[in-house]
């Protein structure tokens, strides 16, 4: 999806968007258009055919304030994407570790 209004109208079907298959997990970004992350994660949690969808968060945001709104509405986990690739090689930038994460989260997809 484009946009957080566009996954949400997949995941439901509505609005004109043919329904997907339910995922066995949702990555959102926080800052994505139209509706952003928490706004969508608050609205899945609501939905009762989606309340304990694995939501993990991979976003540039290391803000206190969305770590816990994340944590709040049971995300799964929450990523911290590099800035840059320069970020990857860095002492503590985390890069790394959240790139291994999602690639091993992508490989449990498949198995």
């Amino acid at each position: 999806a484009r946009n957080g209004r566009e996954a949400l109208n997949l995941l439901r079907g509505e609005n004109g968007e043919t329904r997907i298959a339910r995922p066995s997990l949702v990555m959102l970004d926080l800052n994505m258009p139209r509706l952003n992350g928490l706004e969508l994660l608050k609205i899945l949690r609501a939905d009762p055919e989606f309340s304990d969808l694995n939501v993990f968060i991979m976003t540039t945001s290391d803000l206190d304030v969305d770590r816990s709104g994340a944590k709040d509405l049971g995300v799964s986990g929450y990523i911290i994407k590099p800035l840059t690739f320069d970020s990857f090689g860095e002492e503590g930038g985390g890069g790394v570790d959240s790139f291994s994460l999602f690639l091993d989260l992508l490989r449990l997809k498949n198995q």
